[in-house]
């Protein structure tokens, strides 16, 4: 049996426009472009953080956490040590230090009649104190607040914390009892004690901080993010507009397109039969390998760091493109074919890995058409609805959205909470994911991969691609709820060519073509594992 499929001959589109190798420069301005927007998105959404941080630090409050209970069994709750060098302020004096950050700390005896302690000292200090005294550190507490698990044991009762001298700060009495620390160098120990050094110690804990300098940071964070969309933006537009450009030259004069008129061709009964404007093919190899998919996850990887990239630009054109439909209906024809070049590069590696398992033929690094099992189109239309690109991508598409995540989703999770409180998170595949690895473990050890099982795989990835082309505002056609099983595209009942126009905007002799290659055979259960009949 042959081990790799015979080269097919490209596609009379193909060879009627051979698209150009994309230049150098396209990917140089869309890599920076995108590096300059995500660090723009970053320091954007950074800066927005701080500004609202700082809001809420305004008229001196601090920024809190919420209340945290620990309680245990010995004489005291101990902090771990917080070392800090920022110089010494007696020698040379850093005014800056208060406007840097400021530490509160809050404690609450879980008894209002209880009087609590709480100090700061350092480290060596409180070791000492501590010495051969049971305590418990903090940070180390259950999720019930219960400080056992951090039990450090001891014999002796210490003396009244009140009555000891090298606290650099203390406050203790009933209700809530707060120190506000300011940065100084050195190791500093956080205890809460009950006042008369008693035990079982049970308290809330609240921890707070402010920093004056919040507000400078956060305008300095937005005026960079600003500057780096400004300039990333433009840049990533303009490449990917270059390399859309590179991969199909052709733009389609208006209303001449494929896809420019989709009523489709009637059916026997007079009614249009729609064709869908995505066009999804993977034809399954002869002889794969079986044990090439154990380590497919890894070859891909470059694939993968290319393809994170290009999703990024995809999503920044789309906007741009979404907003270009909105005021004038049409979309721009270098930005889709960008995008139908991502989503073709998407899908070889996908058929290559683990959405298909489909060929072993390594996916080629290109965003144009190439001679490989697995092609996408999406035609291009002439022109779009301005109303719809506001709700399509969201609304409409919700159930779509549903169901795909549910059959081609990154899996399905679940949680159960016993009796004793505990909770049991679990995971499951995806029906896509399932059904590869059922064809992965049936191709490692029988070597063959079932048809069936193909075909209905290849159907789920169809259902995928087309509500991506539906979500991403290039197609208005609403994605019908059915799985069209195969390795290529149903065709409609096709009328003599005086009736209707050839489909996919290609002349009369393709498709004769197309109906001579139609003959039994042509299937994923064939030698070939089924041969596009356009091809």
């Amino acid at each position: 049996m042959n081990e790799h499929p015979v080269s097919r001959p490209l596609r009379p589109s193909d060879r009627h426009g051979a698209p150009r190798r994309t230049r150098p420069g396209q990917w140089v301005l869309l890599a920076l472009g995108a590096l300059l927007t995500a660090l723009g998105l970053a320091a954007l959404v950074s800066g927005l953080v701080l500004a609202g941080a700082a809001a809420a630090q305004q008229d001196g409050r601090f920024l809190t956490t919420s209340p945290d209970r620990h309680q245990t069994i010995t004489y005291a709750l101990v902090g771990p040590p917080a070392v800090l060098d920022v110089g010494d302020t007696r020698v040379s004096p850093m005014p800056f230090l208060d406007r840097l950050g400021r530490v509160q700390v809050r404690v609450t005896a879980a008894d209002p009649r209880q009087e609590i302690f709480v100090g700061v000292a350092e480290t060596g200090d409180v070791d000492r104190y501590l010495e051969g005294v049971a305590h418990a550190e903090l940070g180390s507490a259950t999720e019930s607040g219960d400080d056992t698990s951090a039990r450090v044991p001891g014999e002796r009762v210490p003396d009244r914390p009140g009555n000891q001298t090298f606290w650099a700060d203390t406050d203790q009495g009933t209700g809530t009892r707060e120190l506000v620390l300011d940065l100084r160098s050195g190791s500093w120990t956080l205890v809460v004690m009950n006042a008369d050094a008693t035990r079982p110690v049970w308290a809330d804990l609240q921890l707070g901080a402010r920093s004056e300098l919040l507000g400078p940071l956060a305008s300095g964070q937005l005026v960079g993010g600003l500057i780096g969309l400004v300039v990333g933006v433009p840049l990533l537009l303009l490449g990917a507009a270059g390399l859309g450009r590179d991969i199909d030259p052709r733009t389609p004069p208006r209303g001449t397109g494929p896809g420019a008129a989709l009523a489709g061709v009637p059916d026997r009964d007079g009614t249009p039969r729609p064709v869908s404007p995505v066009r999804l093919t993977g034809f399954l190899d002869a002889g794969l390998s079986r044990w090439l998919w154990l380590v497919k996850w890894l070859l891909v990887i470059p694939h993968l760091i290319v393809l994170a990239v290009l999703w990024f630009a995809l999503v920044v054109t789309t906007v741009a493109a979404g907003v270009a439909v909105l005021f004038t209906g049409r979309y721009p024809p270098s930005w889709f074919s960008f995008c139908v070049g991502v989503l073709r590069w998407s899908w070889r590696v996908g058929f290559y890995s683990y959405s298909a398992l489909g060929t072993d033929r390594y996916p080629p690094f290109t965003l144009a058409r190439a001679d490989h099992p697995a092609e996408l189109e999406v035609a291009y239309p002439e022109r779009l609805s301005r109303g719809l690109v506001l709700v399509k991508w969201w609304l409409l598409a919700i159930p779509h959205l549903l169901i795909i995540g549910v059959l081609a989703g990154g899996g399905s999770t679940w949680s159960s909470t016993g009796d004793d409180g505990t909770t049991t998170t679990g995971w499951g595949p995806s029906l896509l994911g399932l059904l590869v690895l059922v064809a992965a473990v049936l191709l490692l050890f029988t070597g063959r991969y079932r048809p069936e099982l193909f075909a209905l795989v290849m159907g789920i990835n169809r259902w995928v691609n087309r509500v991506l082309a539906y979500v991403l505002l290039m197609r208005d056609e609403y994605p019908p709820f059915r799985l069209d099983q195969g390795p290529v595209e149903p065709r409609p009942v096709e009328s003599p060519p005086h009736e209707a126009a050839a489909p996919w905007g290609r002349p009369a002799q393709d498709r004769a073509h197309d109906r001579a290659g139609d003959r039994p055979g042509d299937g994923p259960g064939d030698d070939r594992g089924g041969q596009d009949p356009a091809r």
